[in-house]
């Protein structure tokens, strides 16, 4: 393959935000999609419950909106709110027409199920593994468009932008890309560039993602000179499968939708305690009254038991949690599920309009990279998968109007890899990236403090000094541009926390345990060039 590549669309993410991208340029030009790993690579292949849409006439657009407002602690930009839900339908329907196989009932109507935070059952589903669903079906899409090329293994290093060249009238222009066959790093030069990277939850030392999220694009995204929002609301799921060979399954929110209830080591139930709405909570809440129950009792998990539910009926809806939970030998349909919270979604990224554009022109973003706006302190469940489509859609039709305007590009330098060597030391990567996430999810974790944070903005610092250095001195692999950029995001989560002087949402600091009156978004702006860009 040539060191340079020439797209008119380059697509950094392989989810649902990515591929919906894609497919809907795919007859008006040229796309490459890149994918760090294989295509199914990342968080939409994984994601259980399914997707958020007013399809029932008891439902309607303005309860939707009012949920996620609710469950948003109501710091969502209400024009992002309305343009994804009152979207909702018609990215259903979108899908539909792609062929993903969504559950119905025995009416041959689409099944709603409903799941914390929502007022009526409007999440469409298939069965228990949506995300599978809807990644395979676009794959499968993609892969016959003779203009979109796939990519797997193919892991972006940094945008190119003209102010890097040192050229007038900034734009991103591409990006350098490690080809982790060959071992070397290609220039891909496109006028468009779609960051759709997914979120950051990597960086905390248990996540229900089990590659990717390694905050990819919003890393590369900082270097390049956009502002970041929103850092401090990391979403914890309150139910991953404890289990030591597990590797942080997740349990689905519709297994609590659907009537799961979630009980102590002595089988009573403790929901009731923090809120009216015990299991069907929003997550925030959920995720923090069994953190709390966990440090009371001194017990490494909680229960969330489905048994009291007829067996087919849970076999039926659940296939992949009841399959997954007989590998380690629990019954769902007889047994309790041992369940930890982990690091699941990045609520905050990088600052776009409604239809994805970021600070750079000819720079986009969509899906858990972006902040829209549309989940303010907490995401709805369901809300996420949701958000890829509309956005993504959005910014597909943008980058069509715009596509006649900009075919010309300036030239890029080849990534210089004369001056590096070969790692004989890949066991310092190995160690920085477990400091990192341990003391992420100590000091930056479901419940903080100033000093908490102090000590872990201390430590990122230190890091940051090592791998610069390393990064200086032998060449890229994959786990090396992870760390480092998971470095960088770490250090936003971290002083974003540091900025609000309130608990909302998915921030819950002991130093400020009340809600301001007035809310407003935490906005990092890039300043001074520094390591991070080089």
């Amino acid at each position: 393959m040539s060191k340079e590549q020439h797209y008119d669309v380059l697509v950094i993410g392989s989810g649902a935000a990515g591929l919906t991208l894609a497919l809907q340029m795919a007859p008006h030009a040229r796309i490459a999609v890149l994918s760090k790993g294989e295509l199914t690579a990342g968080s939409t292949y994984l994601a259980q419950g399914g997707i958020a849409g007013v399809r029932d006439s008891a439902d309607s657009t303005e309860s939707h909106i009012s949920d996620t407002l609710t469950a948003g602690s109501h710091l969502c930009r209400l024009d992002a709110v309305k343009h994804t839900v009152e979207n909702g339908p018609g990215t259903i329907d979108w899908l539909i027409k792609q062929g993903v196989p969504f559950t119905k009932d025995s009416d041959g109507q689409l099944h709603l199920t409903k799941e914390g935070g929502h007022s009526h059952r409007r999440i469409v589903h298939a069965a228990d593994a949506t995300g599978k669903a809807i990644s395979e079906t676009l794959i499968q899409q993609a892969k016959k468009h003779h203009n979109i090329d796939l990519r797997s293994h193919a892991i972006a290093v940094d945008l190119i932008t003209r102010r890097k060249l040192g050229l007038p009238d900034n734009r991103c222009i591409g990006a350098y890309v490690l080809n982790q066959d060959s071992g070397h790093v290609e220039t891909y030069l496109a006028p468009f560039v779609v960051l759709a990277t997914g979120g950051a939850s990597k960086a905390y030392l248990y996540t229900s993602n089990t590659d990717g999220s390694s905050g990819d694009g919003i890393a590369m995204a900082w270097r390049a000179g956009c502002r970041i929002a929103n850092m401090e609301f990391n979403q914890f799921h309150p139910t991953c499968l404890y289990h030591s060979q597990a590797k942080s399954f997740l349990i689905s929110e519709a297994v609590r939708g659907e009537g799961g209830k979630l009980l102590l080591p002595d089988g009573s139930r403790f929901m009731h305690n923090f809120d009216k709405r015990k299991e069907l909570a929003p997550r925030d809440i959920v995720a923090r009254a069994i953190d709390h129950e966990m440090k009371r009792l001194g017990c490494d998990c909680l229960y969330l038991d489905i048994s009291h539910k007829p067996a087919e009926f849970i076999r039926d809806h659940f296939p992949t949690i009841h399959a997954k939970c007989l590998e380690f030998g629990i019954d769902i349909t007889k047994d309790p599920i041992p369940v930890v919270p982990a690091a699941h979604y990045t609520c905050g990224g990088v600052v776009t309009d409604t239809s994805g554009k970021t600070d750079i022109p000819g720079l986009y973003a969509a899906g858990e990279t972006a902040f829209t706006g549309l989940h303010g302190a907490n995401r709805l469940a369901s809300n996420s998968l949701l958000e890829c489509i509309v956005f993504a859609s959005a910014a597909a039709a943008d980058i069509i109007k715009h596509l006649d305007q900009h075919n010309t590009l300036a030239k890029a330098p080849f990534w210089d890899e004369s001056q590096v060597t070969d790692s004989d030391e890949d066991v310092v990567i190995s160690h920085n990236w477990d400091e990192l996430r341990r003391f992420m999810w100590d000091y930056v974790g479901i419940v903080r403090t100033d000093k908490r944070l102090q000590r872990a903005l201390n430590r990122v610092s230190l890091l940051q000094q090592e791998i610069s250095d390393y990064y200086s001195n032998y060449k890229v692999s994959k786990d090396l541009l992870e760390l480092r950029n998971l470095s960088v995001v770490a250090e936003l989560i971290i002083r974003s926390a540091m900025l609000r002087k309130e608990s909302r949402g998915l921030h819950h600091t002991l130093n400020y345990p009340s809600t301001l009156p007035e809310e407003r978004d935490t906005i990092l702006t890039p300043v001074n060039y520094d390591w991070r860009e080089g």
